[in-house]
């Protein structure tokens, strides 16, 4: 029984499973998606997105933000706290490029939610569920369609409409036609 547990060990050691989120979390940054069982997935949620957030200080305490010495020197000070809070988590000099890079500055605007979990099936050997694990601004194939270029969707019936009216001097000629043969 897992009473008042609020992590799940994943059946590993607590030095195992640090490293295995930190790698999982780097590969997830310089790739933008990885594909993992759906425990894991979970598991590296609550370990990225705090990270993700902490990066977003980079652009929140720019220096074209302050307006004094003082509010530069303060900013100065928050943003190399933040990146050394995500080095200390990942530990990984490419890994932090990237992300302060690229993966910052387009979930800047999103106040959270930065992960998505695509459930994909089931693996062979033993049944674990899989999913596909991605940022969500990088997948820009998955909001085509959507949005305000696609056309309203309209009412959708089981029943069979009736015809429109343009239709019918069109069934009317038609239906003359039909007559003239018959005679």
């Amino acid at each position: 029984m897992r009473h008042r547990d609020k992590i799940n060990h994943l059946g590993r050691t607590y030095g195992h499973r640090k490293s295995m989120l930190t790698n999982m979390a780097i590969s997830l940054i310089m790739n933008k998606r990885i594909n993992t069982t759906v425990a894991k997935a979970k598991e590296l949620r609550t370990f990225i997105e705090p990270i993700l957030t902490a990066s977003k200080a980079d652009i929140a305490y720019s220096e074209s933000n302050a307006k004094t010495d003082e509010e530069k020197f303060a900013f100065k000070n928050k943003r190399m706290a933040a990146h050394r809070l995500v080095f200390a988590k990942l530990a990984h000099k490419e890994g932090v490029k990237e992300l302060f890079k690229e993966v910052t500055p387009k979930i800047f605007d999103r106040p959270g939610g930065y992960t998505r979990i695509l459930k994909t099936g089931f693996r062979l050997g033993d049944n674990a569920q899989l999913c596909m694990m991605e940022l969500v601004d990088f997948n820009e194939g998955y909001h085509q369609g959507k949005g305000a270029s696609a056309k309203p969707a309209g009412k959708t019936t089981r029943r069979s409409r009736k015809k429109k009216a343009a239709d019918a001097p069109a069934a009317e000629a038609a239906a003359a036609n039909t007559e003239a043969k018959a005679e």
